[in-house]
């Protein structure tokens, strides 16, 4: 299989450090969807990522797609739980750091990419009142039941960890001041883990690309 896209997307990142986690084996190819567009679109004319090609040359793209896909590939090794309340409690938390995710990137986007004169304050302080209501919900799961970092990482804590870490990376002054002491716990130990220094955040490749 081969991961397409760079590390400094939370998206691609997300799934290199998740496939490392299931013991998938796969190759990275860190192509960017600005600087090496045509490159990119040669393999996924939607030039969308995170991509992946698989083994049959079939082309997967969206983060939580491609991770179905690679859970039922590695089955029945697995980062979810199968009990059906723990499963439950996964899936909102993944929804919620998507959330806080998407937010970040809508941010970014709009303070790098759109002129000054043309950003909307009004939209931005939403977007950063969504953003901060998805972490606001994150912390309050973590302190009702903070992770034993003890443990095997799942699902959950890999996407939260992600997205916390690219919103202190790329938008610090909006998180700076706010008290999130759970989600910097939280990323603190994910990015000391095997599978994370492995896939560092920014420009760089993988360096191992699967997991014991």
């Amino acid at each position: 299989m081969q991961l397409i896209g760079m590390l400094d997307s939370p998206y691609v990142r997300r799934v290199a450090i998740s496939l490392q986690l299931l013991g998938l084996p796969f190759e990275h190819r860190s192509l960017s969807v600005f600087r090496t567009f045509d490159q990119f679109r040669a393999i996924n004319p939607v030039v969308k990522a995170p991509t992946l090609v698989c083994d049959d040359g079939t082309v997967l793209m969206d983060s939580t797609l491609i991770l179905d896909y690679a859970e039922a590939l590695a089955a029945p090794r697995s980062l979810m739980p199968g009990e059906l309340r723990e499963r439950q409690a996964a899936l909102r938390t993944i929804g919620l750091a998507l959330a806080a995710c998407e937010k970040s990137v809508q941010l970014v986007y709009e303070r790098n990419l759109r002129p000054p004169e043309k950003q909307h304050e009004p939209w931005v302080v939403r977007v950063i009142g969504q953003m901060h209501a998805a972490y606001g919900e994150l912390e309050a799961e973590l302190a009702r039941r903070p992770p034993d970092t003890g443990r095997r990482i799942g699902a959950a804590d890999v996407t939260t960890a992600v997205s916390w870490h690219f919103t202190e990376r790329m938008l610090p002054g909006t998180v700076r001041d706010a008290s999130y002491p759970q989600l910097r716990a939280l990323s603190a130990w994910a990015e000391r883990l095997p599978e994370f220094l492995a896939a560092p955040y920014g420009d760089g490749m993988v360096k191992a690309r699967s997991g014991s």
